[in-house]
């Protein structure tokens, strides 16, 4: 089975955005950190902030992991690192033709959407606010899933055919 074309440009389109907001959202939290009065370009005021959130202790670890360690801990990372190794992920074994790696794509998606719609109640519920940068991650991740799906369903139908 070749790998469709419209697949293999959307999924460079959707990791590499989704690694450019990544990239973009661990530079402000840590120019933030450094630097209480750095303005972000995504700072458009009081309620449409994302260095509020990148910030905020949702930021670190989905606001789960200081529950189970110390909030200084490694394991403790900003979302923009998970969401860095994401779509890296996501690319890599997006270049393998087998079925367990679309298996593992959805699988990995699922995560991803779980948890954009995880923060996006936060934002939305706890925060008050709305982030441009959030927002365009958890739309990535959902067309990710979208195209995860579509991969995994050309793979059953290349069983079906064969069997």
């Amino acid at each position: 089975m070749a790998l469709p074309k419209w697949e293999r440009k959307t999924r460079v389109f959707l990791c590499v955005f989704g690694l450019f907001l990544s990239v973009y959202a661990l530079h402000v939290e840590l120019s933030r950190e450094s630097n209480p009065d750095y303005r972000a370009m995504c700072d458009l005021g009081e309620s449409v902030s994302c260095s509020k959130v990148f910030t905020s202790r949702w930021g670190r670890g989905f606001g789960l992991v200081q529950f189970f360690v110390a909030a200084d801990n490694p394991l403790n990372q900003p979302n923009s690192v998970l969401g860095i190794i994401f779509y890296t992920l996501q690319m890599g074994l997006g270049l393998s033709l087998s079925k367990k790696a679309a298996m593992l794509l959805v699988f990995f998606s699922w995560v991803s959407v779980a948890g954009s719609l995880y923060l996006a109640s936060i934002l939305a519920f706890v925060l008050g606010d709305f982030c441009m940068v959030c927002v365009s991650t958890y739309i990535v991740n959902f067309a990710l899933l979208f195209t995860n799906i579509k991969r995994r369903r050309a793979f059953e139908g290349v069983k079906e055919k064969a069997g």
